[in-house]
């Protein structure tokens, strides 16, 4: 695993008890791409899947809002088991109220990793605001975080590892994947 985060990060990050995620430049690498046909393609880490999946695991619930709308990312988030989805919402602190509503989460128990501008309506406002190093220049400074890996390659696991390290689950998410025989 990459380099650990200071220890007032995993202070931050032990609180958190949702992940909210940004799509394109965090779960992708930003590109846009569009078949002759004018259909949206969008290219997925299976390493940041797999971390989505043991940080649910661990108890802690994942989240996405995006300002595009796409029936890729439905069908990613649906595979996921993630059921926090706003698309095509570009004012996402109105987003976040409407994804949160009927949940009891206090704002130091939100992260949420974003790459753009946008993404700083809802960053500004939570307790554990997280960022990419393809992000925009000033997202840095609102950030606790900057991953090593970029969106798209890897970053959201580096997170959801992170995650789980600093509330001590990390152990116990790899004991399936571990021969304990030798």
């Amino acid at each position: 695993m990459g380099t650990q985060v200071p220890e007032k990060v995993s202070e931050k990050m032990r609180k958190v008890r949702c992940l909210l995620l940004d799509v394109d430049g965090v779960l992708t690498d930003g590109k846009l791409y569009f078949d002759n046909s004018g259909n949206e393609l969008k290219t997925f880490n299976t390493l940041d899947g797999h971390g989505i999946k043991m940080l649910m695991q661990s108890g802690v619930e994942v989240g996405i809002i995006t300002g595009r709308t796409s029936a890729v990312v439905e069908k990613r988030a649906s595979d996921l088991g993630i059921e926090l989805l706003i698309q095509g919402r570009e004012d996402k602190y109105t987003a976040l109220q409407e994804l949160l509503a009927g949940r009891d989460y206090a704002a130091e128990e939100i992260a949420y990793v974003g790459d753009d501008y946008p993404d700083l309506q809802v960053m500004t406002r939570i307790g554990c605001p997280i960022t990419v190093p393809n992000a925009a220049s000033p997202l840095k400074q609102f950030a606790v975080w900057c991953t090593e890996k970029d969106g798209g390659n890897g970053a959201v696991r580096e997170v959801c590892d992170q995650i789980m390290q600093a509330q001590g689950t990390f152990a116990a998410a790899l004991t399936p994947y571990i021969n304990q025989e030798h």
